[in-house]
């Protein structure tokens, strides 16, 4: 018997995990998961907690009840992997052999990477909400806070969910308008890029946007240095904004194992062909989601799009056959912006995001860079999509490879 083995139960590898089961035959082949804890976390949802609009059961449901039957789930660690034995070493002493991998184990924040972070204020002036804990906490601390200065931080590029960062900001906003303390907060946007939308197109219909929002923007600023004492953060370059609350996304990474194993970049992401989705490590090797060093978004929707791409590929890896199907770096993001409504954008590897209707030309129901309510309520809908269709490998409207259809330049 063949043996499959997928390496992490998130969105991307429990996706892969339902496709796979609903072809392979289970006389031929055997499909093993491996992820390290019982539960899945519908983690775009940790954005709404700190704002009361979600709590912690609307993201969070027992990992199993996602998967298909029939296959091994294994919780455990993993310690190594050796591509060259075709074995996969999990801690605790099991090994798993596998005629194919798909690596799916995402990526994670690691506070501990700057300076300064994680301190005594950690979780009490300083946050992330890209955790369970971390949002959790930011949503005890804001429920009765009086006002002062909110600093948004992104220490560095790739993150998990790119406009995530710019959504709490908007929030935010809204959050504190409705409390009516909007003029007793400060709220200031801190990036290392050039700007909050750096595509020349978005940044041309949406560059007022903050200033209509009263959010200041602080770019180029490469965060070195948290100072928890004097509540400021310190770029590279000697610069320094001040804090009454900070909320940072800290510097994302891939699996420690991967480092272990020996075949990632400096941020323990794998090299992967861009298209194809095969590892550059080895050929029978496949990686997808966040865990890939693509030049793509780290975004549900991007392990959706490469999913699909991927069942091919490794039907036709099965088959002996090349990698036929492309991956176009299709991303598509609703966006909050808050007071109900929302932006929307769609764009791959060579288009960025452009203005129009989606899906449907000219009839949508969603607009592409433009601020409507139907566009928010496309954002609150998916996490039933999400729980009860994406997950489950079923087929969506949406195609993988995008479409200029209802796009205009």
């Amino acid at each position: 018997m063949k043996k499959f083995v997928i390496l992490g139960a998130g969105t991307a590898g429990t996706i892969m995990a339902n496709k796979l089961a609903g072809v392979l035959s289970r006389d031929d082949w055997s499909i093993t998961v491996v992820d390290r804890d019982e539960t899945h976390h519908y983690q775009p949802g940790y954005l709404f907690i700190p704002f009361g609009i979600y709590s912690p059961r609307d993201v969070v449901k027992p990992r199993r009840d996602y998967l298909p039957r029939g296959i091994e789930v294994v919780m455990a660690g993993i310690d190594v992997i050796e591509p060259e034995q075709n074995r996969v070493r999990l801690q605790g002493g099991r090994v798993l052999g596998y005629d194919f991998l798909i690596i799916a184990t995402g990526a994670r924040p690691v506070p501990a990477q700057t300076e300064g972070m994680l301190g005594d204020r950690w979780h009490k002036d300083v946050f992330d909400f890209y955790t369970l804990e971390g949002a959790t906490a930011l949503a005890r601390r804001l429920k009765h806070w009086e006002g002062g200065r909110l600093v948004v931080n992104i220490v560095e590029m790739p993150i998990k969910c790119p406009v995530a960062p710019l959504e709490f900001s908007f929030l935010a906003d809204w959050f504190f308008t409705d409390r009516g303390l909007r003029d007793k907060v400060e709220i200031e946007y801190v990036t290392p890029l050039p700007g909050a939308f750096t595509k020349p197109k978005a940044s041309a219909l949406l560059g007022d946007f903050l200033d209509k929002k009263r959010i200041k923007l602080a770019a180029e600023f490469a965060t070195g240095s948290v100072d928890q004492g004097a509540k400021k953060i310190v770029s590279w370059d000697g610069r320094e904004i001040g804090y009454d609350i900070l909320v940072t996304v800290p510097t994302n990474m891939g699996d420690e194992a991967i480092a272990r194993s020996g075949f990632g970049d400096e941020l323990n992401f794998i090299p992967t062909d861009k298209h194809t989705l095969r590892s550059k490590v080895k050929d029978n090797i496949f990686v997808l989601g966040d865990a890939t060093d693509l030049p793509a978004s780290k975004a549900g929707s991007v392990a959706h799009f490469q999913a699909d791409i991927l069942f091919e590929n490794i039907l036709d890896a099965i088959d002996d056959r090349p990698p036929g199907a492309k991956f176009d770096g299709h991303a598509n993001c609703f966006i909050e912006s808050g007071f109900n409504k929302g932006l929307l954008i769609d764009f791959n590897y060579e288009t960025e995001p452009l203005p129009g209707k989606f899906p449907l030309p000219g009839v949508g129901p969603f607009s592409l860079l433009e601020e409507t309510k139907m566009n928010h309520y496309g954002k609150m809908m998916f996490r039933w999509v999400y729980w009860n269709l994406l997950l489950r490998g079923a087929e969506l409207p949406i195609e993988a490879e995008m479409t200029m259809a209802g796009k205009r330049r």
